[in-house]
């Protein structure tokens, strides 16, 4: 036998003796023939092995299809290394490789060389190679062959099976490696083998990747042109160097993410707004290197097909939000969140530089200059804005958010969360000025609004537009403030108030009372002193239409309310009623409503459901999807056991 290594004579028997038997390896049989000794000389048959790596790379070039490239990958880690190092310019088409069939019929030996080594081409335990074939195979919504590699499978031979095997399926469109802290894993070494096979490649994200940096970048670069779209998420190897090559040499690029690069900066920016004219998406997250001359360049450069941009936790001030301002024309998205250094000032010239005007969506999230007069700004720079966040700016009043709703005619969906400058005067004051286009406000944790009583406030106009009303965790929020909305707002169809604990059956009944367009979602849940009077008034006037109900933690909520829902609803699909004071009678009557088609139903924490539910449990399970039926003391392991063989098609929690 031809060992792997020649040289080392540590592996033979004595060489002083006159004759030496074949020797095998401790190791499985090797197809390959064994030297032998014939009167003390030794012969070993011509074998493949003994090729440099230059001349095995003439042979694999020359295979005849992706199949067989692939199959030979499987031998070992040497020929798969070497086959990913091949270019799809590089191999020879079939005429070229035809020539060479006369040089292997005349040469007998070579002839049984290149068939040894097609039989070789099987899987090998000792090499732990696998082939393509029996890889992961998932087909991206785009029609292109997409693979991900999570923690230990993120090694570069595992990357160059991957190149090698969809090379004959028509290329890897899509490829997502998430590394582990654990392994070294991933090397340039693996990014090479993608450079090399997978030209089609689309679409790359690396993250958490500490060993690789900009040479395997550089080798995305030089060989996958048609890149669209790359994430790089803590990275610390990769510097401006890999991303300028990047932008030079894919002008294909559509989104870049780069996130937690503590070595990408300035000068990466800048590269992508000259050199990519089709460059759409940004997301910028904390890069310490990254300052106002890279965002100023970008916007500056590119402003005018920039599409959506996220910049979060950056050392930049109000000149790039000026530049925003002025050069951002093509905008319609834009995410702004802990930007510290910005002041007052930027977000006022960022408003009136007049270069937002396609700007529809707008999000601001701990942003400590975001004052009244800014958001006035960018409610009157922005016309065509329809969806505005606000989080965390504590500067922020009532008559800043007012002013803002009046400038933004477009407005459609607001949401403000942790603004404690808020009080109610504010929310009323924007139902009052965004009547006509406003279909969902969302208020959330704002812990300076008080119940204030506006009974004999006159109402100049309805908000006849807003269909979605959440108030979430404000805990100043009351009963004299539910009465008002709901004579403000006769059209909601969805109401979210979970986490108002102050509020009673008084306050929802005149909201459910004065809508009429019908609800159909409706969330109470930890309102804790809401009772059944509240919950049957609400399926009685809406039961037609509520299609989800939740109660979850109302606990003087009782089998009254699941019997009411059992006779006025048609079509709930949702229901919970976690932690309330129901018990086996109201499964009961659920079950019993035979035009009830419920897909999810929560009884966690109902201390008082038993065994006793089993056979409601079972009519109810055969449109169920879903069921909770956590931390109910009152249920057996047995019972579980029985609903889990009988409900096989519904995801039980127990």
């Amino acid at each position: 036998m031809f060992l792997p290594n020649p040289k080392d004579s540590s592996l033979f028997l004595s060489h002083g003796s006159s004759h030496v038997d074949v020797y095998f390896m401790p190791r499985k049989r090797s197809r390959i023939s064994a030297p032998f000794v014939v009167s003390g000389e030794p012969k070993q048959q011509p074998s493949i092995e003994v090729l440099p790596d230059e001349c095995l790379f003439e042979v694999f070039r020359r295979l005849p299809g992706g199949q067989e490239r692939s199959a030979s990958a499987s031998v070992s880690k040497r020929w798969l290394m070497l086959l990913s190092s091949i270019r799809r310019d590089e191999i020879c088409n079939s005429k070229i490789a035809q020539s060479i069939e006369p040089e292997i019929q005349s040469n007998p030996h070579k002839a049984n060389d290149f068939s040894e080594t097609k039989q070789k081409c099987e899987f090998d335990d000792s090499n732990g190679i696998k082939s393509e074939d029996e890889e992961f195979q998932e087909t991206d919504a785009h029609g292109y062959l997409s693979r991900c590699l999570e923690g230990k499978k993120a090694t570069d031979v595992r990357l160059a099976a991957i190149a090698v095997g969809t090379a004959s399926r028509g290329g890897l469109g899509k490829l997502s490696v998430r590394g582990s802290n654990s392994t070294r894993g991933l090397t340039n070494l693996g990014l090479k083998a993608v450079s090399r096979g997978c030209p089609d490649l689309q679409v790359l994200s690396l993250w958490n990747l500490s060993s690789i940096g900009d040479e395997g970048l550089c080798e995305i670069a030089s060989g996958c042109h048609l890149l669209e779209k790359i994430d790089l998420c803590h990275c610390p190897g990769i510097t401006d160097k890999g991303l300028i090559a990047i932008a030079k040499n894919c002008p294909s690029l559509m989104s870049v993410t780069v996130e937690s690069c503590s070595n990408i900066g300035n000068e990466s920016l800048q590269a992508l707004g000259r050199n990519c004219p089709n460059l759409k998406y940004i997301t910028v997250k904390n890069c310490p290197l990254v300052s106002d001359q890279g965002i100023a360049s970008l916007f500056s450069s590119a402003g005018h097909i920039l599409t959506n941009a996220k910049l979060q936790t950056l050392n930049i001030s109000d000149v790039s939000l000026a530049v925003i301002g002025h050069y951002g024309s093509a905008l319609t998205d834009l995410t702004l969140i802990g930007l510290e250094n910005v002041n007052e000032r930027g977000f006022w010239v960022m408003g009136k530089g007049q270069g937002l005007q396609k700007l529809k969506s707008l999000s601001m999230t701990a942003c400590k200059g975001v004052s009244d007069l800014g958001i006035e700004a960018v409610g009157k720079g922005c016309p065509d804005l329809k969806m505005f966040a606000l989080r965390k700016c504590s500067l922020v009043s009532d008559r800043g958010l007012v002013s803002f709703a009046k400038a933004a005619e477009s407005l459609e969906n607001l949401q403000v969360e942790e603004c404690h400058r808020i009080t109610q005067h504010g929310v009323f004051g924007i139902l009052a000025n965004c009547c006509k286009k406003l279909k969902a406000l969302a208020l959330a944790n704002c812990l300076g609004i008080q119940d204030l009583d506006f009974g004999g406030l006159p109402l100049t106009s309805l908000c006849l537009s807003l269909r979605s009303l959440t108030i979430r965790n404000c805990p100043g929020f009351g009963d004299a403030g539910l009465g008002l909305l709901g004579r403000l707002c006769p059209k909601l169809t969805q109401v979210d108030l979970s986490g108002l604990q102050s509020i009673t059956d008084a306050g929802v009944l005149p909201l459910v009372q004065c809508s009429e367009a019908g609800l159909v979602k409706v969330n109470l849940s930890k309102c804790v002193n809401l009772t059944d009077n509240a919950v049957t008034a609400i399926v009685k006037l809406h039961g037609e239409t509520l299609e989800l109900l939740n109660l979850d933690g109302c606990k003087y909520v009782s089998d009254v309310s699941l019997m009411a829902i059992s006779r006025n609803c048609t079509v709930v699909t949702e229901l919970d009623v976690s932690r309330c004071g129901i018990t086996d009678s109201g499964i009961a009557a659920l079950a019993a409503a035979e035009q009830i088609s419920l897909q999810i139903l929560s009884l966690g924490g109902c201390s008082l459901v038993s065994d006793e539910s089993l056979p409601f449990l079972v009519v109810l399970g055969k449109n169920l999807v879903g069921l909770n039926i956590q931390h109910c003391r009152g249920i057996s392991f047995a019972t579980v056991d029985l609903l889990l063989d009988q409900l096989w098609r519904c995801d039980i929690l127990s």
